[in-house]
């Protein structure tokens, strides 16, 4: 059971509007994370089907929505500290604080925007690993193929993790015939 929420007299209309503003960020957020999803899937569809014509700009849309995110996380953080102020809770307080001493239906609201939250966040750091890992295996192939066309490259052997590295043995040559 949580403790009550500890709105002063006279401040439960300005608690709600607080908390409808910290709603609305949240929700703001969530649409741009959501943005973000699409914009990494279509940037891992790209890397996948070997269609680097368009990854640049796949890539820079991806930093336009991150740049928005930063906008929408400075807005909630504000907005944070009305409500906050308003409850009586520490500014820098977390959102599953935050729900536990809202009142309702604002505890709910606020917890489920703390899961949609994670849920996507979780997905987006899988997506973004995804991306580097395939990002990375076309970088390889792209230097091993560059290796076969451009025969003065020393040759590479693998690491224990795939990677390629140069070659670290010596040759020895009979020299005398």
């Amino acid at each position: 059971m949580r403790p009550p929420a500890t709105v002063a007299p006279g401040d439960e209309g300005r608690a709600e509007t607080a908390l409808a503003h910290v709603s609305s960020a949240l929700w703001r957020i969530r649409e741009l994370l959501e943005l973000l999803t699409f914009k990494l899937e279509t940037e891992q569809v790209l890397v996948a089907a070997g269609r680097t014509r368009w990854l640049g700009r796949a890539t820079h849309e991806v930093e336009l929505v991150l740049e928005e995110i930063r906008h929408a996380e400075l807005r909630r953080s504000i907005e944070l500290g009305d409500v906050s102020e308003a409850l009586g809770l520490d500014p820098d307080c977390s959102l599953r604080d935050l729900a536990a001493a809202a009142p309702p239906p604002w505890d709910d609201v606020l917890t489920d925007h703390r899961e949609a939250l994670l849920t996507a966040t979780t997905e987006i750091s899988s997506l973004a690993e995804s991306n580097r890992e395939l990002l990375d295996t076309g970088y390889r192939a792209l230097q091993e193929a560059l290796g076969l066309v451009s025969p003065a490259r020393e040759a590479s052997t693998y690491t224990a993790d795939g990677a390629t590295s140069p070659q670290t043995t010596r040759r020895l040559f009979d020299q005398s015939t």
